[in-house]
């Protein structure tokens, strides 16, 4: 019978500085290194041009004409997944997912939508999910005018390119967890694939523990001269979509608002990419999205999910939803002169470098909780045990109330399932459990809630 053990450590904040986060000091995956560096600008370009080509990929155009539409692209991208798998042993599962979406708001007739879905299956926990992904679909002013030109070069057929370039170069390795690359129609339409995908997943029960939407992240040249040239935004939201009444309650109690589970992951995200990204940073947001904008990781978070939408650090609306054009002497339109390739690849960097650290790492703690039985200055903190086989331990973090981060931890053996964190007051910091595996892999953080 395996033993448990309460850890108790008596802190005071001289020990804060040698107790703050080792992370910058650990040693980075030699694997996750190789793989940044295959990540090609030109491999983008090529695949952003490619998508163009095919004049619009409105959601609502042409379904079976090679050269033009939505069809083409659709049919294009899945080559492309066949092609990688190909070079991988037929590692994925490439695969259409059709579905039949009902007459809506911008939908004028029931029409067949597809999302082209390319699964890398996990090794030792293939249970357990992570979802990259972009959407194909592009529009003019109008989301139903099917017939105009609409190149989307930055929306979002960066987000799309990157995606792809994902699989390429994460398909030559092994991950302990399930990838799953998706490129997703109708988002212009209200998020339509995503949201099929999402009622899916949650039909099938698939364990999606992180998704990332990546939708217009082509650092749009013209504003190379912006003081956020080097980052790439991150939104995540702080009140989960689907919280329920009395989850509000206990978060009015005692806070947590900011603690997420997708503001963990947003924190994750940072964390990992500034350990490998000397030049470019992850800039996080804390809200779902921009004002009067919606993205394809809203249906996921709607559904109890964890997920996140990256998003270049300026936008150009003259470049985004226009019909391609010169007017008054200023061109509008979503073309790829007006993409950088270079930025692209420095956020399909981040997404592999989050998505790798996430993948190779072990699940996050269970059902962590601070238990609240006595009245006391320490803080007592307890969680279920890990089943992953590699377990080194865990990870106790901790930060002040008004930090963005976590900002100090300590480690704790495999075979301890509580913590006691002597003379350091609940009330006074916010605390949080991860787990770590024998090669130094994290999980996201875990933030606790009160138990008896």
């Amino acid at each position: 019978m395996k033993t448990k053990i309460i850890f108790v450590l008596t802190l005071c904040l001289c020990v804060f500085a040698l107790n703050s986060f080792a992370q910058k000091n650990e040693k980075p995956n030699a694997e996750i290194q190789k793989m940044i560096k295959e990540i090609s600008a030109k491999n983008i370009e090529a695949s952003i041009r490619k998508l163009v080509s095919f004049g619009t990929r409105n959601t609502l155009s042409e379904q079976d004409n090679p050269a033009r539409g939505i069809g083409a692209a659709r049919d294009w991208i899945f080559g492309e997944f066949q092609k990688i798998s190909a070079d991988c042993g037929n590692c994925l599962t490439v695969e259409k997912q059709t579905f039949l979406q009902a007459k809506a708001p911008r939908v004028p007739e029931p029409t067949n939508l597809t999302n082209v879905v390319a699964t890398l299956k996990g090794t030792t926990n293939p249970e357990r999910v992570y979802v990259v992904s972009g959407h194909y679909d592009s529009m003019c002013t109008s989301p139903t005018d099917a017939k105009c030109d609409a190149p989307g070069a930055n929306d979002d057929a960066s987000g799309t390119s990157a995606v792809i370039e994902l699989a390429r170069v994460m398909s030559k390795r092994k991950f302990d967890a399930t990838i799953v690359f998706m490129t997703v129609p109708g988002e212009e339409q209200g998020l339509l694939g995503a949201r099929y995908f999402a009622e899916q997943a949650v039909q099938t029960k698939l364990n999606i523990e992180g998704m990332f939407t990546n939708d217009i992240i082509g650092g749009v040249t013209s504003q190379k001269n912006s003081p956020n040239r080097n980052r790439v935004r991150v939104f995540s939201e702080g009140v989960p979509s689907n919280e329920t009444e009395q989850e509000g309650n206990t978060r009015r109690s005692v806070g947590g608002e900011n603690d997420s589970a997708s503001r963990q992951l947003a924190r994750f995200i940072k964390e990992q990419s500034d350990r490998y990204l000397k030049n470019f940073s992850v800039w996080m947001i804390y809200r779902r999205d921009r004002y009067l904008r919606g993205g394809d990781h809203i249906p996921f978070l709607e559904k109890g999910f964890t997920a996140v939408r990256i998003t270049e650090a300026d936008e150009d609306y003259t470049h985004q939803h226009q019909n391609v054009r010169t007017e008054n002497g200023v061109f509008y339109g979503d073309t790829p002169e007006f993409v950088d390739f270079e930025y692209v690849a420095n956020v399909t960097r981040v997404n592999l470098i989050s998505l790798a650290s996430l993948a190779l790492a072990p699940a996050r703690p269970k059902n962590v909780g601070i238990v609240t039985a006595r009245l006391t200055n320490d803080t007592d903190l307890k969680w279920d045990a890990s089943t992953d086989a590699d377990l080194a331990g865990y990870e106790v973090v901790w930060r002040d109330t008004t930090s963005a981060v976590w900002t100090n931890s300590v480690f704790v053996p495999a075979n301890a399932t509580a913590y006691t964190a002597k003379a350091m007051s609940k009330d006074n910091f916010f605390f949080g459990v991860r787990a770590v595996d024998k090669d130094g892999n994290k999980s996201p953080v875990v933030y606790p809630r009160p138990m008896r």
